[in-house]
């Protein structure tokens, strides 16, 4: 019988999808702004940029979101939202996009080009959701009423979306510089992680 090598390269990188997968944990406990200080964008554009096949850069970043959201779901907010929340599958579209978006702009892994990439997948992200938010008839934090289906309500949506679209990037940046910086340290130091492709 022979057993089959797991690949170092695909090894490691599973390791830190789901260790920054984890860190959305006790974060999502923080009903506050900084609860958008996430490792999201971070995880889509490291998995777009290191998964050579296109499968594995979008399910295993996927997967990983997936399950930290069930637990998050289940534990932090004891299923008052039940399994998943109102317009998951839009976030889940996001993320998506921003994969390719780590795959598009990050073909070598420099400062600026991860830099670049990191400001373009949290605007996509903000524009995108927000879009979403005023579309499904998302409240008006002034009144308490829903947004006006007009200019000015989706005007007032980003509005009152960018601390969230700001704290989005800081984490972007900052768990891309972990991510991207350690995996990149850790080829250096091991050549089976450049050689092997995930």
């Amino acid at each position: 019988m022979t057993t089959e090598k797991i690949n170092p390269r695909f090894a490691v990188l599973a390791i830190f999808m789901l260790a920054v997968a984890a860190m959305r944990i006790p974060n999502a406990a923080q009903l506050t702004p900084w609860a958008n200080f996430t490792p999201i964008g971070a995880m889509g554009l490291f998995g777009g940029t290191y998964f050579t096949k296109q499968w594995k850069a979008i399910l295993f970043p996927l997967l990983t979101l997936f399950a930290s959201d069930l637990i998050i779901q289940a534990f932090i907010f004891n299923g008052k939202y039940g399994i998943m929340y109102s317009g998951w599958y839009w976030i889940y579209g996001i993320f998506i996009f921003i994969t390719f978006i780590g795959k598009w702009l990050i073909k070598k892994v420099t400062l600026k080009n991860v830099l670049h990439a990191a400001v373009t997948a949290s605007l996509t992200h903000w524009l995108l959701s927000d879009f979403t938010v005023w579309a499904g008839g998302g409240t008006d934090l002034r009144t308490m009423q829903p947004l006006s289906r007009d200019w000015a309500g989706l005007q007032q949506c980003y509005i009152q979306g960018f601390p969230f679209m700001r704290n989005f990037l800081a984490g972007t940046l900052v768990y891309s510089g972990i991510m991207f910086g350690a995996f990149e340290w850790m080829k250096v130091k091991n050549t089976s992680l450049q050689l092997n492709a995930a």
